[in-house]
């Protein structure tokens, strides 16, 4: 805390000191901590003298932030949305003023100050306007999953005592009724923000009726509710995935919002709309704070242009939508990565010879430029205007110029593979509980395999360091989060006594500060013999020597020895993303290039299919050899009859793996590696 602190008591004016430059945040609750534990909590904002001249930022509420983006970008236009195939697009100005109308509309439902406003349903103008709305209204912004299961719903509903949740359509509605009788006393109202409900019930609006609620509320009403804001309070919860307990509520202040919106984005090296507007496309869940930072936040405060793409985006349609938008700058999980890598090498793999050798020439050529920049500049322009330049805008990449990964560790073969199509994916690391990034990677900071370099103003350590100067990473700075939502425990156990986040990472940071990810502790694997084993580096060796493998999880903790499940690369049933029987035409081709013709997951299985099997032990023998001790050798492994997904809860709603999960489903299968 910094020791230039004034406070007059009386008149609740407080003045920060940093840097010798000072800053007034008008009448900010005082507070003493750093955390909370209580909706209605205020933190002590971590603005000290080690901070840079920069970073000295205002602190800055959701709305104040708003507001000044409507004054300086109101020429623009801010959301765009498909109806009747065409596009439909929303200027700054009336942005904001929907935003306001559904605050007038949440003040009529008498929405309590720090409850929760429960948000369940897919990417639209709608989840918007209700999320910027019910923080206008003093609510706190909740959003829900929408693969959720009607009890996890219910759990994030009642814990942030949800006043009223908006649901996309009747699918979600039903699953607010399956757990509305007598278990969430809190709720008030639900609304249905796209079509109408099937049926009639007390206290269920459509989008229309729930905005005609308020217009007898005065504009004077919302302001007063706005102006008593403060920057230090809670304005968004985001619920962890709950893999290894209870899911919990990360409670966010609107200073971590509006700091982290205006110096993350800076260091991703963003535009300033009034300047170039960037465009992107919005389809990650907005429950996750990766795509709640990079669609709501960070476009606000920089005036960026955001498309929404189709409820199904995830199930194939995304490409069609970036193809038609063109987006400047793009964010994807490492699956989504993943998966439009498989897309491109079905489609290379359906070329013609000449075609095919053309395409593979020029990836190499680009892959070897960014590797050894400088090398080749001549093949490397002829490659790229020749060939890749068309591949890229096959994907709806024609124009875009930064491309971020976050959420999860990205493999090698991912980033290398993008590399050849002249694309750089740019690492972001940082967690919930850090307001998304902490560090990033940019054109300006950028080295391979890093997430680059901590954000100005934040800080880092490495805890715990071992000999090899990998330790626990450690996060400090205004994006770091106020508190778990009614859990002092967890809170305490992920922040130290000096208030710096825990993050359970194991990393090292170069002499340059790039930060390295080298493991998790909780999925660190203790063997029996003690020896620590990070689990990620085996399993992509086992991905990238085999073609056809989708997952692989390495299994061992207290174990004798390393075992290994596996599942194959399928087709996806588009209607319910579930994963089917039907092997993927890359895994297909690598079992006809075996003289296997096996064509789906039972063909295989159960050792039916030995040339596959003989493959697959291949491959785990090569990755063998490249073990540093006899304990990282995997002895025994099985293909499971299922690949991994969302709908069958091995996978989050980031496609993150969710270890715990996949142990308990198949804990006969581990169980008779080790009989």
């Amino acid at each position: 805390w910094c020791p230039g602190l004034a406070v007059q008591h009386k008149l609740k004016q407080v003045t920060f000191r940093c840097c010798g430059s000072p800053l007034s945040c008008g009448s900010l609750p005082l507070s003493e901590s750093l955390w909370t534990t209580k909706a209605s909590g205020s933190v002590r904002l971590r603005i000290n003298e080690a901070c840079r001249e920069e970073t000295t930022t205002e602190p800055l509420t959701v709305h104040q932030m708003f507001k000044t983006s409507v004054k300086r970008y109101g020429h623009l236009n801010a959301l765009a949305y498909k109806k009747n195939n065409q596009w439909e697009k929303i200027t700054f100005p009336e942005y904001y003023h929907c935003c306001r109308r559904a605050g007038k509309s949440f003040l009529k439902l008498e929405l309590k100050r720090f409850h929760g406003v429960g948000i369940l349903g897919s990417n639209s103008p709608e989840w918007f306007f209700s999320a910027i709305g019910g923080i206008m209204a003093g609510g706190i912004l909740t959003g829900i999953y929408s693969t959720n299961c009607p009890e996890a719903c219910h759990y994030v509903a009642s814990d942030s005592k949800a006043n009223i949740i908006m649901v996309e359509n009747q699918k979600q509605l039903e699953k607010i009724l399956q757990v509305i009788r007598s278990r969430l006393p809190d709720l008030k109202a639900i609304v249905q923000y796209s079509g109408s409900p099937q049926q009639k019930l007390p206290n269920l609006y459509s989008w229309e009726e729930f905005l005609e609620l308020g217009v007898d509320v005065s504009d004077s009403e919302l302001d007063e509710m706005m102006d008593s804001q403060r920057a230090n309070q809670c304005c968004t919860l985001i619920y962890t995935s709950g893999t290894t307990g209870r899911p919990k509520g990360v409670m966010l202040s609107h200073d971590n919002i509006t700091w982290t919106a205006i110096h993350a984005s800076r260091a991703g090296d963003v535009s300033a709309g009034d300047v170039q507007q960037e465009t992107l496309v919005s389809y990650l869940p907005l429950s996750h704070i990766a795509a709640q930072m990079f669609d709501i936040w960070t476009a606000i405060q920089w005036g960026e242009m955001v498309y929404f793409a189709q409820p199904d985006a995830l199930k194939g349609s995304l490409v069609t939508t970036l193809t038609e938008v063109n987006p400047s700058n793009h964010m994807g999980v490492p699956r989504v990565w993943e998966k439009i890598m498989e897309k491109v090498k079905e489609e290379i793999s359906r070329c013609g010879y000449v075609k095919k050798k053309l395409v593979t020439w020029a990836m190499s050529v680009s892959l070897q430029h960014h590797q050894r920049p400088g090398e080749k500049q001549f093949l490397f322009a002829l490659a790229d205007s020749l060939v890749l330049e068309k591949l890229r805008a096959q994907l709806g990449f024609s124009h875009c110029h930064k491309f971020f990964s976050g959420a999860a560790p990205i493999g090698m073969e991912t980033i290398e593979f993008f590399l050849g199509l002249n694309i750089c994916l740019y690492e972001v690391y940082g967690m919930s509980e850090s307001t998304g990034p902490h560090f990033v990677s940019g054109p300006r900071a950028y080295k391979l395999p890093s997430c680059g370099k901590v954000i100005p103003g934040c800080r880092a350590k490495l805890s715990n360091m071992d000999s090899s100067n990998v330790g626990e990473v450690c996060c400090w700075g205004r994006n770091i989060f106020m508190g778990f939502l009614n859990m002092e425990d967890k809170t305490l156990e992920a922040l130290d006594e000096e208030g710096w986040l825990r993050s359970g990472d194991l990393g090292r940071i170069d002499q340059d500060g790039f930060l390295y990810i080298t493991g998790r502790i909780k999925e660190l694997i203790i063997t029996a013999g003690g020896e620590n084993i990070p689990p990620v580096p085996i399993e992509e060796a086992v991905k990238k020597e085999l073609p056809l493998i989708s997952n692989a999880m390495l299994i061992g903790d207290k174990r004798k020895f390393l075992s290994l499940l596996l599942t194959l690369k399928v087709t996806v049933n588009t209607e319910t993303t579930e994963p089917t029987q039907e092997l993927s035409l890359e895994a297909v081709q690598f079992c006809q290039h075996l003289g296997s013709q096996s064509t789906k997951v039972s063909d295989i299985i159960e050792g039916q299919d030995q040339e596959v099997y003989l493959a697959i032990q291949q491959g785990i023998d090569r990755v063998n050899a490249q073990a540093t001790s006899n304990a990282q050798i995997i002895q025994k492994w099985t293909i499971l009859p299922w690949d991994f997904s969302i709908a069958g809860g091995e996978l989050g709603p980031t496609l993150k793996l969710h270890r715990p999960v996949v142990l308990n489903m198949y804990h006969k299968e581990i169980e008779n590696f080790y009989k």
